[in-house]
This record gives C-alpha cells, structure tokens and sequence, in this order.
C-alpha cells in the first residue's frame, strides 16, 4: 500500500485520538486541578496510545457503539498514566516521552496524588456504557496489574527468578490493560470477548518483554525514557535473568503476536481489523522497543 492510502486511511483515527485526548483532559476540566494541569499534555494522549488505538481499531468490525469507544479508549490510557505517574515515583525515573518525569517537575506527593485521580477519573468515565457493564472488568483487570506490580516489587525482586516467572508477571502486569481493550470492542458475544480478552493478553505480555529489552539494550536519548532502572533496582525481568537455551526471547515475542491473530480466525472481520492495529500501530512500537528499527 502506498504510503499516501495509509495516511489517507489513518485519517479518521488521528481525528479519534485527538478526541480521546480531549475526553481525557475533560475530566479534570471541573475540578481545582484544571489550572495546575492544563500543561500537562504528557498526561493526556501524548504517548504511542496503543491501548486506545486497538479499541478503536476494531470498533468497526465488531459494531461496538462510538460512545463506547471512545469511553472505553479514553478510561484505559487514563488508567495507563496513572500507572506511568507512579512506576515513574516508584523506580525514580526522570524522563518521560523526552520530558521531564511529572514527580521531577511537580513533586512526589503531586504525582501519586494526580494519578489516584486519574486513576478513579477513569472509572467514573466508564460508568455509564452499557449500564456499567464495563466497570466490573475494568476494576478487576486494573487490580490484576497491581497484583502483578507488587508482587514484583515485594516477592521477586532481589531475589533469583527465572524466565517463566518473568513472563508470568509480564503477562499480569501490561496483558491486562491490552485485554480491557481489546475486550471493550466486543459488544454482548461471549465467545468473542474471551478470545479478544486473551488474544490482549497475549500481545501485552509481548510488549511488556520487548519493554524489557528496550531497558537493557536501548539508549535513553533516543527511548525518550529512563533505562536502566531495573538493574539499578535489581527487578528480575525477562531480559534479565537466564533464559533457557530452547528460547530464543525475540522469537517468543514475536510468536505472542502471531498467536493473538490467530486466536480470531473464527471472526475474519474483526482478524482483518486486528492485523491491520498490529501492523499499522503494535509491531512498529515492538519492533523499535527490540531495536529491530531506528526510535
């Protein structure tokens, strides 16, 4: 495809982006923080967006409503930069997306108070889709990612792993949030919001694994971001600890992604709408992440 049909054709994306950028920002819009944050883009949508980006992505072939969408799209990268505001705290990063961290610039206690409300913003914004239908996974798939953070902190780190514990918290830890979204564009079909549930899994668990090559392998300069903070903190990760010679760790990534496509086939509409993400959107993030292309 010629590179003027793709840019043609992520038009009407980049248009919904630019509104969940907006919906985002709005929910701060009518509190006291609407002044203190309003230069605060990194906050809002100024990131790779790939969790938003799935939703609406397949949005189109499996006819969820716009509304939903665009709540489902907007709650998840709220809850993903909540989560960025305290891992930044958390392992003392000073640079996010080329700027400094929000805890840097704000202070520590702005920033684990900003991404609580960001946090609860999210959920109040999901609220009223479908009747609430949406909440009860969103609460549990967030919780999951917590679990995951803090049993990596408090149980694994400092101590010996191995590379199927590290996959396991990989897949608990970001899967979680790829499955909320991936599973937001299901509609009522069961069967297809358990596999688009899994098929999230499957492609956030290889993101989170390239995220740790990337803080091993990569350079800061051109990441736009802290590395080197898991060794510095002696987090086990995959791109950390022995992995067994049967392995090979890219190939392992690569095959998550392959696997999540497959898991469709029974829905050719929403396989097409979902290869076209990991095409378009997922595999350039992953593969620059593996430094298989130049940041």
């Amino acid at each position: 495809m010629k590179r003027e049909d793709v840019s043609q054709r992520d038009e009407p994306l980049a248009r919904q982006l630019d509104e969940v950028r907006k919906l985002m920002a709005g929910c701060v819009a009518e509190t006291p923080l609407q002044k203190p944050l309003a230069d605060c883009s990194n906050l809002f949508g100024n990131g790779k967006m790939l969790r938003a980006r799935l939703v609406l992505r397949l949005g189109p072939a499996t006819g969820a409503s716009y509304s939903t969408l665009l709540r489902a799209a907007s709650a998840v990268e709220l809850i993903h930069a909540a989560s960025l505001l305290h891992d930044d705290v958390i392992d003392g990063g000073f640079l996010r997306r080329g700027a400094p961290t929000f805890w840097v610039e704000r202070g520590i206690p702005a920033a684990i108070l900003t991404g609580d409300l960001l946090l609860f913003k999210a959920f109040e914004l999901i609220m009223p889709v479908d009747d609430g239908e949406l909440v009860q996974p969103l609460i549990r798939l967030t919780g999951e990612v917590v679990e995951a953070e803090t049993e990596q902190e408090l149980v694994v780190r400092a101590t010996p792993s191995d590379w199927e514990t590290c996959v396991r918290i990989a897949r608990r830890k970001t899967g979680p949030l790829f499955a909320f979204a991936a599973r937001a564009a299901a509609r009522d079909d069961e069967q297809l919001r358990a596999t688009l549930t899994e098929a999230g899994y499957r492609i956030g668990t290889a993101y989170q694994l390239s995220d740790d090559i990337l803080d091993v392998n990569g350079d800061t300069a051109s990441a736009g971001k802290t590395l080197g903070l898991d060794a510095a903190r002696e987090k086990s990760t995959a791109a950390r600890v022995e992995v067994p010679a049967t392995v090979d760790s890219v190939g392992y990534v690569r095959t998550l992604c392959e696997e999540s496509s497959a898991l469709l086939a029974d829905w050719p509409a929403v396989q097409d709408a979902w290869n076209t993400y990991m095409l378009h959107d997922f595999r350039p993030a992953l593969d620059r992440n593996l430094g298989l292309i130049p940041a």
